[in-house]
């Protein structure tokens, strides 16, 4: 993994860009991230069919070591992964068949499970937002054109008081 920083976006308070070569450093970045969160953190990750994010999820999982395999909650929307070692749940979502904002994000309950676990929304752009202030942003690019079919480029965004003065650089 290559982690040069990134200057903040606006209303963010953290960011750093990196390049993954392999689906095991994508695995390994959601494991080393998973060393970040707390119960009550929203990670919202953004990327076509195929970028990684059920990938970086599944390295989450693990590194928040919870039971179950983690693999794409598409047809069932959401799954809740309980920790095996007091740690926090994780809550998986596919929010890509829910065409609508957070009135249809409210039917999961997630502002339930938001205080005490750490909920993943896979395709959350402009649908969860409004659970909390509080977020990471995780966008994650193929990177066209290159000899490299699995590089990918992924941006940490931190938005909100949690993630002020958060390395994501993971450096």
């Amino acid at each position: 993994m290559e982690a040069p920083h990134s200057p903040a976006p606006d209303g963010a308070t953290a960011t750093a860009r990196l390049t993954l070569h392999s689906p095991d450093q994508t695995q390994e970045l959601g494991r080393t991230l998973a060393k970040l969160l707390r119960p009550g953190d929203l990670v919202m990750l953004t990327g076509e069919l195929g970028a990684g994010k059920t990938t970086l999820t599944r390295g989450l999982g693990e590194g928040l070591g919870v039971r179950g395999a983690v693999t794409s909650p598409t047809f069932v929307i959401a799954r809740v992964h309980p920790s095996l070692v007091g740690g926090p749940a994780l809550v998986h979502v596919d929010a890509y068949r829910l065409g609508g904002g957070l009135d249809e994000m409210e039917d999961l309950d997630l502002d339930v499970s938001l205080p005490d676990s750490v909920v993943v929304v896979e395709w959350g752009e402009g649908k969860v937002e409004d659970l909390t202030e509080d977020r990471l942003h995780v966008v994650i690019h193929r990177v066209v054109g290159s000899t490299d079919d699995e590089r990918r480029m992924v941006t940490l965004t931190g938005h909100g008081a949690r993630w002020a003065g958060v390395d994501l650089a993971l450096g």
